[in-house]
């Protein structure tokens, strides 16, 4: 099993409900390989070096704090294996510049930025790296939000493309394994993004977090308690959903809102108080674990040799496949 993240600042709650419990509840069943995908990032933030080495720590106290336990699960720095931007490079051979440009997830995230034609072309490409890292681990399964599910198809397009070329298989197709919350909205109600300021970090304090609360999209027609309310598109409703164990009661205030008599503030009120109880053990891992962060570098060295092993036996496979293992 292979996931990851881009080290572009600190992780949040549609990390979480999106992929992170997955992975922690799965790293006693399957073979995992977490990457921290500073290359990755790099592909839009060149110009902030800094941030990403720094945010490299983050998310690695992040990933401890939730639960990854780096002693099942190899928490590994894609930088850190080089065996995976040659395979990139090998892999470019075999996408075109018009299914990049096709694959949604990448123009979504182009708009986002704004980049229209200004696109680095390492940004364009990253889908490739993401083929090469999941390939890389000989990775079968990818637990991913449902955004990324173009790049699980891209992935396995190149598979069978290295595979038509072998006349055999080489590395194994993926699938995708999807959370009961593929995508969690922010605040705003846009897709949560830590570019856009709207979710909810996983250290946040408990003001942070009451005020985010606070800040929430719900249902604008709904002006007074007694007014019938929209679930569908309210944000706290998305949250109470994905946080709230108590599913009975929460269907049950869906019914209240829908029918008039639950306002807002009382339905804001509840939600804080499964965000504080879900938070506060996470924060105060997060927080011990930050007082030594040679060990956590530790981890991550140790975690990048370990992968970097497995990712050069895939790459000599796919070397032979080019026909260059005879060269060196």
């Amino acid at each position: 099993m292979l996931t990851g993240d881009r080290p572009t600042g600190p992780l949040h709650l549609g990390h979480y409900a999106g992929s992170l419990r997955t992975r922690v509840a799965l790293q006693n069943v399957h073979d995992q390989t977490i990457l921290i995908a500073d290359l990755q990032a790099l592909t839009d933030n060149s110009g902030r070096p800094l941030d990403v080495r720094r945010n490299v720590l983050e998310v690695a106290l992040d990933y401890l704090a939730v639960g990854i336990d780096p002693s099942v699960t190899t928490i590994a720095l894609q930088s850190a294996i080089p065996e995976l931007s040659e395979l990139t490079l090998l892999y470019l051979d075999l996408v075109t510049l018009a299914r990049l440009e096709r694959n949604p997830t990448v123009r979504s995230e182009i708009e986002l930025r704004g980049f229209d034609r200004d696109i680095p072309a390492g940004f364009l490409a990253y889908p490739v790296s993401q083929a090469a890292d999941i390939t890389g681990f000989r990775a079968t399964l990818v637990p991913v939000g449902e955004d990324q599910l173009p790049m699980i198809e891209q992935t396995n397009e190149i598979v069978r493309r290295l595979a038509s070329l072998a006349g055999h298989e080489v590395v194994p197709e993926c699938r995708a394994l999807l959370s009961t919350t593929p995508r969690l909205p922010g605040v705003d109600g846009r897709k949560a993004s830590k570019s856009l300021g709207n979710a909810i970090a996983l250290s946040a304090s408990p003001d942070e977090i009451r005020d985010k609360v606070h800040a929430m999209f719900t249902d604008p027609a709904h002006v007074r308690v007694s007014d019938p309310g929209r679930v569908e598109g309210n944000v706290v409703f998305a949250y109470l959903d994905a946080f709230d164990s108590r599913h009975g009661e929460v269907e049950n205030l869906k019914q209240q809102y829908r029918n008039g008599g639950l306002g807002d503030v009382a339905l804001k009120r509840r939600l804080d108080e499964v965000l504080q109880a879900l938070l506060e053990p996470i924060r105060a891992r997060r927080a011990l674990l930050a007082g030594d962060p040679g060990a956590v570098l530790a981890i991550i060295r140790s975690g990048s040799r370990r992968a970097r092993s497995g990712a050069a036996s895939v790459l000599s496979d796919v070397r032979d496949v080019f026909c260059l293992n005879d060269f060196g």
